[in-house]
C-alpha cells in the first residue's frame, strides 16, 4: 500500500511551528514503512525529515521518537529487522503515525512538499537493540578523547567503522559521539565500547536557534524545542535521566539563543581555534564572572568523511579534551567532565596544561588562593596566563617544554582562577598549518586576515579552580 500527500508551506507555518506534521495510518502487521520526502530543495529551501510513531504524546514526548535525518536525507524506512541510519527497528505499532518535516529553511513564496509513503506486511524478524557494554581500564591518570564527532547516522558521510578507525589513528582513549537528534549510532558503539577505546553515550540537541549535547543518557532526548524557556525542560528531561547537559558551540555561526539552563559544561572550543573559538571563550568567561559554574570542555563536531583522512589540523580530536581519571570508563570520564577534572589542548599531541592552586586540582573550590601552580609540557616560547573573574591577572614566557612554575595569585582576585596557553613561538607555524589545511587562498568562515593579526592564539584551556564565597 503507498499514499502520497501533498502540502504548501509557508513561513507563516515556519513562525506558528518549526515543525510540520504529516500523518498517515499504519494497520496491525506492518513490517516496514518507507517514505519518501521531495521538495524544490534549495538555498533558501531546506527542509528536514523524521518519523514519530502513536506513542509521540507531543512535546516533551518520553517515547514514540522513530528517527531523525534533518536535511542529510530525502528518504528512510523503518522495519522491524533493520532501519535506515537515524532511524529505529523494531515493533511497528499499529495507529497514527508522523511523519515530522522541519521547516529549517522556507522561501518567501512557500513551498510545495510531497511525502510518498509505502507499507509492506512481508514476513520480517523483530531484531533486538545491541546490548550496552561497560569497559573499565583499571589504571588512574590522564586520559584523551574527543567529547564531539559525527557519523552517516546524521550529516556526516562517514560510517561508525571509519570513525572508530580514526579515533584509533589520534590515539583517542575516549570518544562520544554525538549525531544530531537521534541515539542510534550506538548500534554499533555499544558493542563496540571496549577498555582500549570508551564510548561515551551523546546526543546532540539540535535546533535552528542553538545546539547541545546530553551526555551519559541512553534514552532519546526530544529536540522539539519552540521557546526560548524550553531550555529548562532541556535541562531538567536530560538531568531527569542521569546525563549532563553541554552548551554548545555558543559562537557563530549557530550561537545558543535560548535562555541559559542549568547546565553542566561549555563547549569552548570546538574545531580549529580560529573557528571563532575566542567568542565562545569570551562567553564562557563571562558565565564564570557572573557566578556559574560551568566545566570547559572541548570538541571537534568533526563530521566523517567517507574515507579515513590523515592527521591534520582539521581532523578528529581538534581539539582534545584531556581529562584526570581514576579509571577509564564512562562513569569515571563523566564525573571528571562534571567536576572540571581536566584541560582542552589543540589536538592528542597538543600541549599539557595542569593548574593546581594552593595543592588543589582544576575544578576543586578553595577557601584562600595564594598561589597557583602550572605544569606544561610541548609549549616552550608560549606564554602561559592566568585568569580570574576580572581578566588577567598574570603572564609568564613558558621556559622549556618541559616547565613548571609557582606564580602568585593577586591578593585581590576575584572567583576563580584558570589558565590559558597563548601561542608565541608556535603561533606563525600554527597559522601556516590552518591556512593550508584550508586553502590558503582565502579564509573560511567570514575570518578575516585581522582575525590572525590582532587576536591571541590559544593552545590550550584549563578548567577553573574556584573561590569559596
Amino acid at each position: 500500500m503507498s499514499i502520497s500527500v501533498t502540502a504548501h508551506v509557508t513561513r507563516a507555518d515556519q513562525q506558528a511551528n518549526p515543525y510540520f506534521y504529516v500523518p498517515f495510518d499504519v494497520p496491525a502487521g506492518t513490517t516496514r514503512i518507507d517514505v519518501t520526502l521531495a521538495y524544490p530543495a534549495a538555498e533558501d529551501c531546506v527542509i528536514d525529515l523524521g518519523a514519530f510513531d502513536p506513542r509521540d504524546t507531543g512535546y516533551p514526548t518520553a517515547e514514540g521518537f522513530r528517527g531523525w535525518s534533518g536535511g542529510a536525507r530525502d528518504r528512510f524506512f523503518i522495519a522491524t529487522d533493520d532501519a535506515t541510519p537515524g532511524y529505529i527497528h523494531g515493533d511497528i505499532p499499529a495507529g497514527r503515525w508522523n511523519v515530522i518535516l522541519g521547516l529549517y529553511k522556507v522561501p518567501e513564496a512557500g513551498t510545495d512538499v510531497t511525502v510518498t509513503i509505502a507499507l509492506d506486511a512481508a514476513p520480517r524478524r523483530l531484531e533486538p537493540q545491541p546490548a550496552r557494554t561497560f569497559p573499565v581500564r583499571s589504571a588512574p591518570g590522564w586520559y584523551k578523547g574527543d567529547l564531539h564527532c559525527h557519523t552517516f547516522h546524521s550529516d556526516a558521510k562517514g560510517s561508525p567503522e571509519l570513525l572508530h578507525q580514526a579515533a584509533r589513528q589520534a590515539g583517542l582513549d575516549f570518544l562520544a559521539i554525538a549525531d544530531h537528534n537521534t541515539t542510534t549510532q550506538r548500534r554499533y558503539f555499544h558493542p563496540a565500547s571496549t577498555p582500549d577505546l570508551v564510548f561515551v553515550r551523546a546526543m546532540e540537541v539540535t535546533t535552528a536557534v542553538g545546539h547541545a549535547n546530553a551526555y551519559g543518557v541512553d534514552a532519546w532526548i526530544d529536540f522539539r524545542m519552540t521557546q526560548p524557556a524550553d531550555a529548562h525542560t532541556l535541562a531538567r528531561l536530560v538531568h531527569e535521566k542521569g546525563g549532563l547537559l553541554s552548551i554548545n558551540h555558543d559562537k557563530p555561526t549557530i550561537p545558543w539563543d535560548y535562555e541559559f539552563p542549568e547546565a553542566d559544561c561549555q563547549e569552548v572550543w570546538q574545531s580549529t581555534w580560529m573557528a571563532w573559538n575566542w567568542v565562545s571563550l569570551d562567553r564562557y568567561q563571562q558565565r564564570l564572572a557572573s557566578g556559574m559554574r560551568l566545566s570547559a570542555i572541548g570538541g571537534s563536531d568533526y563530521h566523517q568523511p567517507d574515507r579515513l583522512l590523515p592527521e591534520g589540523p582539521l581532523v578528529l580530536a581538534r581539539p582534545t579534551t584531556v581529562l584526570w581519571l581514576n579509571e577509564l570508563s564512562e562513569d569515571a570520564i563523566l564525573a571528571a567532565m562534571q567536576s572540571g577534572r581536566g584541560y582542552v589542548t589543540e589536538s592528542p599531541s597538543g600541549p599539557s596544561l595542569i593548574l593546581t592552586v594552593d595543592g588543589q586540582p582544576m575544578g576543586s573550590t578553595v577557601r584562600t588562593a595564594r598561589a597557583a601552580h602550572v605544569e606544561i609540557h610541548g609549549a616552550g616560547g608560549d606564554r602561559v596566563v592566568l585568569i580570574d573573574a576580572g581578566g588577567e591577572i598574570a603572564s609568564m614566557a613558558i621556559g622549556s617544554d618541559n616547565w613548571h612554575q609557582d606564580i602568585a595569585v593577586p591578593s585581590g582576585a576575584r572567583g576563580f582562577v584558570r589558565a590559558e596557553i597563548v601561542a608565541e613561538a608556535a603561533r606563525e607555524r600554527l597559522i601556516g598549518e590552518f591556512r593550508a589545511a584550508t586553502g590558503g587562498a582565502s579564509l573560511p568562515w567570514q575570518l578575516r586576515d585581522a582575525d590572525f593579526t590582532d587576536r591571541p592564539f590559544r593552545r590550550a584551556l584549563s578548567n577553573p579552580v574556584y573561590f569559596a564565597s
